[in-house]
């Protein structure tokens, strides 16, 4: 395949296309067992990328199931994020599928704590799976139990989907190139090609959606901007649950002019303290979006890890990328949007859920009257937070108004 005919297929990443069927799944407890479904009913290949891999009840729920796909003669590629597997993959379980003929590589091996550079931040975020080119899975969950909290209240809260119709090749391309660069990288050769032959999805819906990644080369912003088009063109609602949320000047300017238009604005945002700085300096922000209406809701019934959002009843994203710097501007990250009412309303009810029974909502005048103490470590972490990306290079005039960004 020329790289044009690449180019080209890798540019329907960006476009919405009728024809697929979208299927929510909440948590782990309807991610795993239809995961495991899935590669159990695998006829001849499985990949699968995900930041953490842990050697938990959840974790050798699918190791098990990967080695048995990998024994009757199925081809099982997992690419795990070098940090991630740091953590979480032990030896014994990554020996295991190794014996079984899993196929296992890891995405930036380095992670040693006496060599830092910037680009070590540019990890695999993304959390993709995909069977026999007929079915894939896209969301925020990594291969880990929802009961693995240590720290915090479980179950961990979050959403992935499962995909089939003609997003397929867009999501099997991604993943395969992203395979072969790690190979060659690291090995200097793979069977597998850089520039996977463009194909066509078969129609097997009537959703209509699209497959968007970020990465540092062609897509930098992808991701940001299907947000950002959303939130400029919305009328009625906007609902967007995070769980790490600092967002740059763009982003909370389109954010505030929606509310300033009379769109009902809720960020459903994480109540629990998991990075103490990111936690501070997120809530510097929280004073400007309440000035403006925009209605604040801090989840505090357990873990909050999804990555969604749901405009105006027919606009839905689920996907792997927080609105913070890292998964907006460092990693790989990858979302998809669906423009379908029914799964768009299907969303909102489980968001609206979450807000009744196990939010709090941030009351503008409680805010102002925090103590002084409180206001000077949220403003002392935004300003090491920003100084940071900028000693690492990072932010252009998203976070640094007055500085030039790299072209795209």
């Amino acid at each position: 395949m020329s790289r044009r005919a690449s180019s080209l297929a890798v540019d329907a990443v960006n476009r919405f296309t009728p024809g697929n069927r979208v299927v929510l799944l909440r948590n782990g407890a309807e991610f795993f067992p239809a995961l495991e479904q899935a590669i159990d009913a695998a006829a001849f290949e499985v990949w699968i990328e995900t930041y953490i891999f842990a050697d938990d009840a959840s974790g050798r729920l699918i190791a098990a199931a990967l080695s048995r796909a990998a024994r009757r003669g199925v081809r099982v590629r997992v690419l795990v994020d070098g940090w991630g597997a740091k953590y979480y993959l032990t030896a014994a379980l990554e020996r295991d599928m190794i014996i079984a003929g899993v196929h296992l590589l890891k995405y930036r091996p380095e992670v040693s704590p006496w060599q830092f550079r910037s680009n070590r931040l540019r990890r695999l975020h993304r959390k993709l799976a995909q069977v026999d080119g007929r079915l894939a899975f896209v969301g925020g969950v990594n291969i880990i139990d929802d009961m693995n909290t240590p720290g915090h209240i479980p179950p961990r809260i979050d959403f992935a989907v499962t995909v089939e119709g003609p997003l397929l090749p867009s999501i099997t391309g991604t993943m395969q190139r992203v395979w072969a660069l790690c190979e060659l990288v690291q090995f200097g050769s793979s069977d597998v090609p850089l520039f996977p032959e463009a194909s066509r999805g078969e129609r097997v819906g009537t959703q209509t959606a699209k497959f968007v990644i970020r990465d540092n080369l062609r897509h930098r912003r992808d991701i940001e901007r299907a947000y950002l088009a959303a939130i400029r063109t919305a009328k009625r609602e906007i609902i967007l649950a995070n769980s790490y949320f600092f967002p740059g000047i763009t982003f909370r300017r389109a954010l505030i002019a929606a509310s300033g238009r009379g769109v009902n604005v809720t960020l459903l945002l994480q109540a629990k303290v998991e990075y103490m700085l990111l936690h501070f300096a997120s809530r510097a922000l929280y004073g400007q979006l309440l000035q403006a209406g925009v209605v604040i809701q801090e989840y505090h019934r357990s873990m909050l890890h999804a990555k969604v959002a749901v405009i105006d009843d027919h606009w839905a994203t689920v996907g792997s990328s927080n609105i913070d710097p890292y998964s907006l501007l460092m990693a790989r990250e990858a979302n998809v949007f669906v423009r379908d009412r029914g799964f768009a309303m299907e969303l909102k009810s489980v968001l609206m859920e979450m807000i009744e029974h196990g939010a709090r909502r941030v009351q503008a005048e409680r805010w102002a009257g925090r103590p002084r103490l409180y206001k000077a470590a949220i403003w002392i972490a935004y300003g090491i937070v920003r100084v940071a990306m900028g000693w690492l290079g990072y932010g252009g005039t998203e976070w640094f108004p007055g500085r030039r960004s790299p072209p795209d």
